[in-house]
């Protein structure tokens, strides 16, 4: 079985996406921003050696075909914090699964195998931000997802990694690549 990447995504109006990045360039050129980065995402993640699933916020039917490639499965993200919506996903598929989200220009295919190689003899994978969160989080699901697994995180800040990390006691866990996400106007004046 194909190991399996989700990319996370919202839909891309204005004050729905990026609201830390519109408050320095506007909430339409922010949304813009991320609708584009985005599709170009989207393009070099598309990859024979796994199966690529968007996960879509809001979760009404047929949303994100408008804005996406309609050829790509699709799932709910549904309720709750973040920790709570990337728990659920990882609950769903069998064999490696990775999360990313898509405000991450520099990501490319490599990236993405060495996450899934790193799953070959590890628990966990995570790919560490430069502000100390992180830009994928992936499982080797060979064991259930232990409980209490990405509850009390502190989000958007310095310990969202070592938060997550936490949640993990006695996981065997890889870090690979560190990247750039894009949250606001100075971390997009650096790509």
């Amino acid at each position: 079985m194909r190991p399996t990447l989700v990319v996370m995504l919202k839909e891309p109006r204005p004050g729905r996406v990026k609201t830390r990045l519109g408050q320095g360039i506007g909430m339409v050129p922010a949304a813009w921003w991320f609708r584009h980065q985005t599709a170009r995402l989207l393009r070099r993640m598309q990859d024979p050696r796994w199966r690529l699933v968007l996960a879509v916020s809001p979760d009404r039917e047929g949303m994100s075909s408008r804005i996406w490639s309609s050829h790509l499965p699709r799932i709910a993200q549904g309720r709750g914090d973040l920790g709570a919506r990337m728990a659920r996903i990882l609950r769903g598929p069998q064999g490696p699964t990775c999360i990313i989200g898509g405000d991450i220009p520099g990501i490319r295919p490599c990236h993405i195998a060495a996450a899934f190689r790193a799953l070959g003899n590890h628990d966990a994978v995570f790919g560490p931000a430069s502000d100390g969160g992180y830009w994928l989080i992936g499982l080797r699901r060979g064991a259930a997802v232990p409980a209490g697994f990405l509850c009390n995180v502190r989000w958007s800040g310095p310990y969202a990694l070592s938060d997550s990390i936490a949640t993990l006691p006695g996981a065997r866990i890889a870090l690979v690549d560190t990247l750039r996400d894009v949250d606001t106007i100075d971390d997009l004046n650096r790509q």
